[in-house]
Formats: C-alpha cells, structure tokens, sequence
C-alpha cells in the first residue's frame, strides 16, 4: 500500500506537469515510443554473473514531451530542448529482477542549435524518476538477486540521442545511454541494476505549422551578488541485510554566486544526523556527537530553466562516524531542485561514497535573495 501511494504520488505530480504544459499554446508538443534492448552490466561478483547470463532485457517506452517557448531566454540558451514526461515498461517477466518499470521527467537537449528543416541532430537526454514492479532479494524465494533489496527504486537513464527527419511532423530516433535502478540504501542489499540499452524509435509533432523565433538581444538581469541558501534534508537508511530502516538526516547552509546563466557556484557546511546506533552497532552507549557529522562542502548547480536546477557537490568530513557507515573522507551529492518561489525549493538528491549510496535526500531550501 505504501508503494502504491508513493507511485500515485509521484505519477499525479507527473500528470500535472504534463498537463499544465500541453494546455498552453507557445510550448511545441510531441510523443515518442521507442523500443530498447540491451545487457545487463555485472559487477564481477560470481552472482552478479549468473544472473546476467540468466536475465535478458528488452523494455517499450512512451514519452509525451513539449519544445520550451522558443522565443523564451531559456529555450534559445539551450538551443530550443524538449521537457516532459514517460514511462518505461519491460516487455517479459524474469523471476531473478521481476519486471521493471519506471515513471518519469526527462529533458532532451540538441548539441547545436535545433531546426526544423535540418534532417539530422544530435541531443543529449536525462530520465529520472521511480522504478518499480522488481523482484527483491529474498534469502528463500530470491537468493540470487543481490542487485536490489527493494519494490520500489530510483529510475536513472542518461545518454546520446541521434533524431532524423522524415518530415516535419514525423521524426526516427536512436538513443544509447545508461540505465540504473536503485533505492539509495534504504534497503539493503542495494548493488544496483545497471543495464547498457540502445533505442530506436519514432517521434510524432502534433503542431504542423513552423513557428516564428524572435532572437532575445537583451538578456534578463542575473543575481550577479552572492546570497545565502539553507536546506533541510530528510530520507532514511538501511545498513545491513535483513536489519532496520533508520531515519537519516541533516541540514546544509551555503553561500552561492550565481554570475552565469547556466551555472552557480558556492561553498557551504553540512550537519548529519544518524540516530539509532546502539541499536544497529555493537555501541552500548552512544553520545549526540557519535550520531553527528560534520563536513565542508564545494557546490556547483547546473540550471536547465529559471527554476529548475541540477546540485552537484562535494563535501569533505570534518568530523564522521564509520559506524554510520562514512566509510570515506569525502562525499558526492546530486540530484534535481525545483524553485516554486524566487526563495523556496524543493528536490532530492542521492549522497554517496566513491559512488556508493548513502541516502536518498528529500530536500526543502530557502535562498536569502533579495
């Protein structure tokens, strides 16, 4: 019931998204459906293996997506890119990984400057969103599977895309990238199902006729001062096998210029808090500080649109605990934000050590902007 909920949560955001988009005139709209095969990528373990000579992958995708204003600032920065919405099925069911699916936003973004009339071009693409309907490790039932310990994942897809006209409205695509499904440690065991899968497909414009760009001479006026900017992070961790989910946590205070209109830059402080360590750890009694780390950190934020951003950081402990399982001096974080004002935002993002999950962090912000 619980991943239901989370499922309808995330899908009701999606289609609000999608529909807000398609009721508004200046946004170009399309479809896509592709098809994809490809393998599954192991990672040298003796199971990991034999689950990929077991598991054969082919998956159908269904995208609805709308071409940015193209007489917008943003949309002629990144050479006109389309934003929308999808879901992934894969077509048969394999007992050792079950059937993945995902539900997700995308972005596709032309290398060089989108035209109609030009029979080729190149873009780049992200997916990202939930993943569901996976056969779980089980010690009984599914012993095998030590790639995922959970129904309910994070679905990540990122690679190059080749488009080719047929006509105006009518377009076929190929696609190669990666594809990872994984539930950042929220429950273990939690490898990762990574899969290498090549795409072709058909794209559908349902506007027949061209539209007029107007080129913008006068940029708008960008935060070229620093400000401050807080964030709250909230997720929860699993950290062994067959052991409980803990509440994890933290908060994040940086210091942000913001001089490009694609990129911000700043650096910052993060506190994190684990509880619950003489339950999980051999530690009969533990203080405040055994439970807190403390680290500095480098951000740098990629911004798609006015308000949609991509965090990226990296941080380095000034004080952490090997028993909350910070197993590293430093520390990786991205992910996805969203400003719904000009101060407060929302997102998450994964943190994780040489590439290996912490937690998933559900984040809310404020930016001291004047």
């Amino acid at each position: 019931m619980k991943k239901a909920s989370h499922i309808f949560t995330f899908c009701l955001i999606l289609f609000l998204s999608f529909g807000q988009a398609f009721c508004q005139k200046e946004y170009r709209k399309v479809v896509e459906f592709s098809l994809e095969s490809g393998p599954l990528i192991s990672n040298g373990q003796p199971w990991a293996d034999q689950i990929k000579n077991l598991v054969s992958y082919h998956a159908v995708d269904l995208r609805f997506g709308w071409r940015m204003n193209p007489n917008s600032f943003y949309s002629q920065l990144y050479r006109y890119p389309v934003f929308g919405v999808g879901i992934s099925t894969t077509l048969p069911y394999q007992s050792e990984i079950g059937r993945p699916q995902g539900v997700y936003w995308f972005f596709d973004i032309p290398f060089k400057v989108f035209e109609e009339d030009k029979k080729l071009n190149f873009s780049y693409f992200g997916h990202l969103g939930l993943g569901f309907n996976l056969n779980p490790y089980d010690s009984i039932e599914n012993p095998l599977n030590r790639y995922i310990g959970s129904e309910l994942n994070s679905y990540i897809h990122f690679g190059l895309k080749a488009n080719y006209s047929l006509s105006k409205q009518m377009k076929i695509f190929s696609m190669i990238g990666l594809k990872h499904f994984s539930n950042g440690s929220t429950k273990k065991p939690n490898a990762g199902i990574n899969l290498l899968p090549v795409s072709v497909g058909l794209r559908y414009n349902f506007d027949k006729g061209d539209t007029k760009t107007i080129q913008i001479t006068e940029n708008p006026k960008a935060w070229e001062t620093g400000y401050w900017n807080t964030a709250l992070y909230l997720g929860k961790k699993n950290y062994e096998v067959g052991g409980a989910s803990y509440f994890r946590g933290g908060a994040g205070i940086s210091y942000l210029w913001d001089k490009s209109y694609k990129y911000r830059y700043g650096v910052g402080m993060d506190v994190f808090f684990a509880p619950g360590l003489t339950d999980r750890s051999d530690i009969s009694q533990a203080t405040l500080w055994d439970q807190l780390s403390i680290a500095a950190v480098g951000a740098w934020e990629w911004k798609l649109t006015e308000r949609l951003f991509v965090p990226i950081g990296l941080g380095f402990y000034l004080h952490r605990n090997p028993e909350n399982q910070e197993f590293t001096w430093f520390y990786e974080r991205v992910g996805l934000r969203y400003h719904l004002t000009q101060q407060f935002y929302s997102g998450i993002q994964i943190k994780a050590h040489k590439l290996k999950a912490d937690f998933f962090e559900f984040t809310v912000g404020y930016s001291f902007r004047k």
